[in-house]
């Protein structure tokens, strides 16, 4: 056990028993235990495979290839539309963990073989991303823009598209872009 974890489980207070639990399923695979985004993350000889967090209503077993899964029982949760290659595993009790105790460690020693295979995740591209009219205007209209934006890293091209396309109203789409505009032109990603 890290206690690195040990000291955040141990400041958890909603979820602090499913914490418990779902940690000793994670121990009794074999995975080795960091503590990684301010959580618990389960590795296989350094690939992250697993790691537990809670949210309001549920806390959760992120499967960082989740995607790969076989889900045979279909518990599996993209968290939100955007997510391409974690699942999550949810649960609201000790007592749901402890019925499903079977079947969760199934899908941990899944997902430690998925890692053991080397299997990767097929991610979207950038040029696979919609881009949002309101950008793309701008984009056709500024050289200067258009260049500094494919300048960027693919990640941040990927979280200004889904910033802007993420708005419904074309209004909020147009001014997201205006107030990303002088942070693309300086190089910068949305949470640079």
């Amino acid at each position: 056990m890290n206690p690195l974890v040990s000291q955040v489980h141990g400041q958890e207070q909603r979820w602090h028993g499913e914490f418990a639990a779902l940690r000793t399923l994670c121990l009794a695979a074999g995975l080795n235990e960091e503590l990684k985004w301010g959580q618990a993350c389960y590795d296989l000889a350094g690939g992250k495979v697993v790691l537990i967090h809670g949210f309001k209503d549920y806390c959760a077993l992120l499967f960082m290839k989740g995607v790969l899964l076989k889900d045979a029982a279909g518990l599996l949760v993209q968290q939100t539309r955007n997510v391409q290659a974690a699942r999550q595993l949810r649960f609201e009790s000790v007592a749901q963990i402890r019925q499903q105790e079977t079947l969760v460690s199934a899908y941990i020693l899944e997902a430690m073989a998925l890692e053991k295979s080397g299997a990767k995740v097929a991610l979207k591209g950038v040029a696979q991303f919609e881009v949002a009219e309101e950008f793309r205007t701008q984009l056709e209209q500024s050289p200067a823009l258009a260049e500094a934006f494919y300048a960027l890293t693919p990640g941040r091209q990927k979280a200004y598209l889904l910033h802007f396309s993420g708005a419904k109203q074309s209004a909020t789409r147009a001014a997201r872009v205006e107030k990303n505009r002088v942070r693309i032109l300086n190089g910068l990603g949305l949470d640079d």
